[in-house]
């Protein structure tokens, strides 16, 4: 069955063209999606994420529930900030990557993608049956929006009660909103500045139309899906399904630091001490002309096909074609040059550094 957020009839008055993602009937764009990625860009996109997870953990033992069952450090995470971390098998494979908030001292939210919600959920609880702790999935009850753009601190910041000067990169706290009470957090998966707030679903609709109202003069548009993809993507981003699955541990992905083998023991941490060594890593491409690659493509090292292009597309901002592979880490060191089979046509591409966007 398809499922609507609370926001669902606010897009269809907005005439947003939809998409099935995870099961949920999303707003792939509005307008324009080249309009929206350079909104964000130069001024400011508004977005439904209400889609993704939002599971509770609370009790005197929350924090070494999680420790035990992410491979991230989280007792070590202060009240109020945030960490990227994730949750992987036993056999050290990534079953999500997550973002985990510290409301209060005995209070984490965990907010999974929309596809691995209900698996992380039941994980979670499975994991932490043995502390005292308590796990809640808040999702039908918790919308999600985000303003994200150069302009939006100055949007936010004309709403709410909210001192955002305090308020730090991959941080939280309590906010109202016009009288909205909500859980405000400084982080996003643009590469730009950005705020998601943390909404009760049935005041959702309230909230997105006073942000509406409050970013109009600062060129605030509705963003949909699609842009949030080349958006991520060119701030070098890891998209779950893509760069990650559970057929990849966090060190094929070029993400081991967020694995902390000095805590005592969590859940695979033995098969990730074995897979330190890839034999394929993840690396940036750039193309040139038009034709970008695609998920799926093949790489090509002369005529021998070495890798697949996990995410690509044309960058709106760079003019240019980028892309994200796995390759042969022989073949991982920037300046290389590799090739991509594009439809049949075999086009020239060079390994770069990531991420292809930084803002300044």
């Amino acid at each position: 069955m398809i499922m609507h957020t609370a926001l669902y009839g606010v897009h269809e008055g907005l005439n947003a063209l939809f998409t099935d993602f995870a099961g949920w009937e999303m707003p792939v764009r509005y307008s324009s999606e080249l309009a929206e990625h350079r909104a964000v860009r130069e001024a400011a996109g508004l977005f439904d994420l209400s889609h993704m997870g939002e599971i509770e953990l609370t009790g005197p033992q929350a924090a070494e529930a999680l420790d035990h069952a992410l491979v991230g450090n989280l007792s070590a995470v202060q009240v109020g900030r945030a960490r990227y971390t994730m949750i992987c098998a036993e056999d050290g494979g990534v079953l999500d990557d997550l973002v985990v908030y510290r409301p209060a001292e005995e209070k984490f939210l965990v907010v999974a993608n929309a596809g691995n919600a209900p698996l992380v959920a039941a994980e979670l609880k499975s994991r932490a049956a043995r502390f005292d702790a308590a796990v809640e999935d808040r999702s039908a009850d918790t919308a999600l929006i985000a303003v994200q753009g150069p302009n939006s601190a100055a949007i936010v910041g004309s709403v709410t009660d909210a001192d955002l000067s305090e308020l730090k990169y991959y941080a939280s706290m309590p906010a109202t909103v016009r009288g909205h009470d909500v859980l405000l957090a400084r982080t996003g998966y643009t590469g730009e500045d950005g705020f998601e707030l943390y909404v009760p679903a049935a005041e959702a609709v309230d909230v997105w139309q006073v942000l509406t109202v409050a970013g109009e003069p600062h060129g605030l548009l509705p963003a949909g899906l699609a842009c949030r993809d080349t958006l991520r993507l060119e701030a070098g981003m890891p998209l779950y399904g893509n760069e990650l699955s559970a057929g990849r541990s966090p060190f094929d992905a070029g993400l081991g630091r967020v694995v902390k083998f000095e805590k005592p023991d969590f859940v695979g941490k033995a098969a990730l001490a074995g897979r330190r060594e890839t034999a394929q890593v993840l690396v940036g491409l750039r193309g040139s002309g038009r034709r970008a690659p695609r998920h799926g493509y093949r790489v090509l090292d002369g005529s021998r096909e070495v890798g697949e292009v996990t995410s690509g597309a044309l960058s709106p901002t760079l003019g240019y074609p980028i892309g994200m592979a796995y390759v042969p880490k022989e073949l991982s060191e920037p300046g290389t040059g590799l090739s991509v089979d594009i439809r049949g046509r075999v086009e020239p591409v060079e390994v770069v550094a990531t991420p292809f966007y930084k803002r300044a």
